[in-house]
């Protein structure tokens, strides 16, 4: 769902050496029929998508690989690399990555779903934090450049609290709850699955649902390279045709959708659903409207949003600069809504 300054450059080299292979080429040549994709193990149609093998049937001339990634800070890497064509990410990576230094030439062409009550600040039991404010001069886990990074500081910003008057520490969830266990952290601002584990052990201060309301929502997206959409339009329309049917399974047949899901996070189909039941799902047909990604005709408030963020990472001086409108509705993928979306 779900990081970068001065290690930005040096992250960014190791990635590029790492695809030396040949990896790094991208993959923009119409007759290479391969699809790149990077997904994230949060309760998603995206997971679904993975689990039943749906691009895989919808697309049998083409070789399709998934790779894990733990944030979207890493997703962003990797797509300057040129190493991935399609990826789930938050939209706070995103808006960095529409961004300068990184401007990444990638397109949103999917919303996977809007952070609710999926995405919590939480404090652990024993820290003597009650509310956001009472954070002041404590130890708070998140996963940097992330949509819940984005989150935290929103809650820190509504609540008073200067960045500079706590000690954020960069940990990926896995590792959140390793030093949640140790007692290393007083709170942490994370995702399903590791969520759970944290509310077992402390008390949510803040959901991002809570923080939508106020003005600062944030989205789990589908995002694709643009040379790749522009060498493969018909492997991007299968791919979200094979979304938005994850999205109507999600809707309509919750039991089936939490049994894929369950399988790719280890969790029973009863945990997957109410996972599930935390998030906020769109209709396939929604993505389509101004609120969203919008048509040809029109592009959607989505790219509002993105803007929105980056100038509130520009605000916390996360990134060197804020795209303009115009920029990031270039940035969104509306060929061929909303008939592609059935």
């Amino acid at each position: 769902m779900k990081k970068l300054g001065p290690v930005l450059t040096a992250a960014l080299l190791l990635a590029t050496a790492a695809c030396g292979n040949g990896a790094a080429s991208g993959n923009t040549d119409p007759a290479k029929k391969t699809i790149r994709l990077a997904y994230q193990a949060f309760p998603s149609g995206d997971l679904i998508v993975k689990n039943q093998g749906l691009l895989e049937k919808a697309l049998p001339g083409y070789q399709i690989t998934w790779t894990k990634f733990d944030s979207g800070a890493s997703i962003n890497t990797a797509f300057v690399a040129k190493s991935i064509d399609i990826a789930a990410i938050g939209s706070s990576p995103v808006a960095r990555g529409l961004s300068a230094p990184l401007n990444i030439p990638y397109q949103v062409a999917f919303v996977l779903d809007v952070a609710g009550d999926n995405e919590a600040l939480v404090a652990r039991n024993g820290s003597g934090v009650t509310d956001v404010a009472g954070l002041r001069g404590k130890k708070i886990g998140t996963p940097f450049a992330s949509t819940a990074h984005y989150s935290l500081l929103a809650a820190l910003d509504k609540a008073g609290v200067k960045e500079s008057e706590v000690t954020i520490v960069d940990l990926e969830p896995q590792d959140i709850l390793a030093a949640w266990t140790r007692g290393d952290l007083d709170a942490a601002y994370s995702w399903l699955p590791s969520l759970d584990e944290l509310k077992k052990t402390g008390k949510v201060l803040i959901t991002s649902r809570q923080l939508a309301t106020a003005g600062k929502p944030t989205l789990d997206l589908g995002v694709v390279s643009t040379p790749f959409a522009e060498a493969h339009p018909e492997a991007v329309d299968a791919w979200r045709k094979v979304e938005a049917q994850a999205l109507d399974l999600i809707a309509s047949g919750p039991a089936t959708a939490a049994k894929a899901v369950g399988q790719e996070l280890n969790l029973s189909p009863e945990e997957a659903q109410k996972q599930l039941s935390q998030g906020v799902f769109l209709k396939p047909a929604d993505l389509a409207t101004d609120e969203w990604l919008g048509t040809e005709a029109k592009v959607g408030k989505l790219a509002d949003n993105l803007v929105s963020a980056a100038e509130f990472l520009k605000g916390q001086q996360k990134i060197d600069a804020v795209p303009d409108l115009a920029t990031v509705q270039k940035a969104i993928y509306v060929k061929g809504l909303p008939g592609v979306l059935g």
